[in-house]
């Protein structure tokens, strides 16, 4: 599946390059707009990163999220900075399908597999950005990529998917907001080695070839930002390709 993605900072759509928050661009885009021109073009779903929200929690945007959803033209994934249960609640009660959870799952992993047990795998995605090493070693990056946690991908999978967990995002941070191309490689191990997971491919997609190269690595979904908001290729093609045996 294809997954469009929009960055919402203070109600304006803006992407930052590798999580830098001195690195913004903004594009003159209504959130409510960029639904139902993605919807158009037949995405059905759309991954929101609530960058004010992830800042500072008394200033997520769930009115916005909630006009967003409210248009009922596709379901929804939404996250940035949840710290707490009361966050998670919020969301869903804004009408989201799933709240995406990232550092949290590093910094209190039991907390977050209590929450996969009491609102059930399809309610949560984990959002796991990785830096890789010069030794191959995949840590997990926290406090919106300013931090490496020394806590490795794959020990975490372990842990989450022993618990229930289902949907996984994957960031390598180096690849995103570059339009470089993915980083396959990263895609094919974690669906070898954890083939359980519904694995969402981020970061790095800059043409349709980065996305056909995607498709032998087995992941199941594939997340567009920038490269569709700076009109690289239309979403139609990309989820034409994408559905194309």
């Amino acid at each position: 599946m294809i997954i469009p993605a929009i960055d919402l900072i203070d109600g304006q759509v803006v992407r930052l390059y590798q999580g830098d928050y001195q690195q913004q661009t903004h594009y003159a885009l209504s959130p409510v707009d960029v639904v139902h021109r993605y919807a158009d073009a037949g995405a059905t779903w759309l991954h929101i990163v609530d960058l004010s929200g992830a800042k500072d929690p008394e200033k997520r945007q769930l009115k916005l999220i909630s006009e967003m959803v409210a248009t009922g033209r596709m379901q929804f994934q939404a996250g940035g900075g949840i710290r707490s249960e009361e966050d998670l609640a919020q969301l869903l009660e804004a009408g989201v399908s799933r709240v995406v959870i990232g550092s949290l799952a590093v910094k209190q992993p039991e907390l977050v597999k209590s929450w996969l047990k009491q609102y059930g795998a399809e309610k949560i995605v984990l959002a796991l950005d990785v830096n890789i090493d010069e030794h191959g070693r995949k840590c997990i990056a926290t406090h919106g990529w300013q931090q490496n946690s020394g806590v490795e991908l794959g020990p975490l999978l372990d842990q989450m998917i022993a618990a229930g967990a289902k949907h996984v995002l994957c960031t390598d941070i180096a690849c995103d907001g570059t339009l470089q191309g993915p980083n396959t490689s990263l895609y094919q191990q974690m669906k070898r080695e954890f083939p359980e997971i519904v694995c969402q491919a981020s970061g790095g997609i800059g043409n349709l070839e980065h996305i056909h190269a995607l498709k032998p690595s087995g992941v199941d979904s594939v997340i567009l930002g920038r490269s569709l908001l700076e009109g690289k290729f239309e979403l139609a093609e990309a989820i034409q390709l994408w559905e194309k045996k």
